[in-house]
């Protein structure tokens, strides 16, 4: 099976061979030598401790930020409060996100998780905001990732790791989650 990736057959587009599971351009190929990066964790892991970012929530808060900060052009006119919603500053305040990204790989951390804990439609929906959802994610995915290529050396490469809370909703069926069988 072959899929149009970026669109195969016209200029610059590439196709994918899936049963080959092999980059079948050189875009491709030097698309999948970029993703490989995180290859090098395992050997890393093996050799010594990697220490990881620490709290996202704790470092927002230090910021004071107000209402206006949860909110761009796009959000100026939403009708419920943002305020707390701090997956949303990767599209509304990326300076400060990425501030403490970099306040983190420069103490020495080896892992940042993107700011992206309550960034699911399911937990947006409070906010009236599930449709940028993907966007929060992709925007915080693009803001470490960008933070760990300042830092990164070939002696200290840094990673990214994607975070994911629980939602505000509970996945039981019963009325009453402490009693499973009501």
């Amino acid at each position: 099976e072959v899929l149009d990736v970026g669109g195969a057959g016209r200029r610059g587009g590439a196709s994918y061979n899936r049963a080959m599971n092999a980059p079948t351009s050189p875009a491709q190929t030097a698309a999948a030598a970029r993703y490989t990066r995180g290859a090098a964790l395992p050997g890393i892991l093996q050799q010594r401790i990697a220490i990881i970012d620490g709290a996202m929530g704790t470092m927002i808060q230090r910021h004071k930020l107000g209402e206006a900060d949860f909110r761009n052009e796009a959000l100026a006119g939403h009708p419920k409060d943002l305020k707390g919603n701090n997956d949303l500053l990767v599209l509304t305040r990326p300076d400060v996100i990425r501030g403490i990204h970099e306040q983190y790989l420069a103490a020495g951390a080896d892992l940042i998780e993107t700011n992206t804990f309550g960034a699911t439609s399911i937990a947006q929906e409070d906010y009236g905001l599930a449709h940028l959802a993907r966007e929060m994610n992709v925007a915080a995915a693009r803001l470490a990732r960008e933070a760990c290529e300042r830092f990164s050396t070939p002696e200290q490469p840094r990673f990214v790791a994607g975070a994911l809370g629980p939602t505000p909703r509970t996945a039981s069926i019963s009325p009453d989650v402490n009693d499973p069988g009501a």
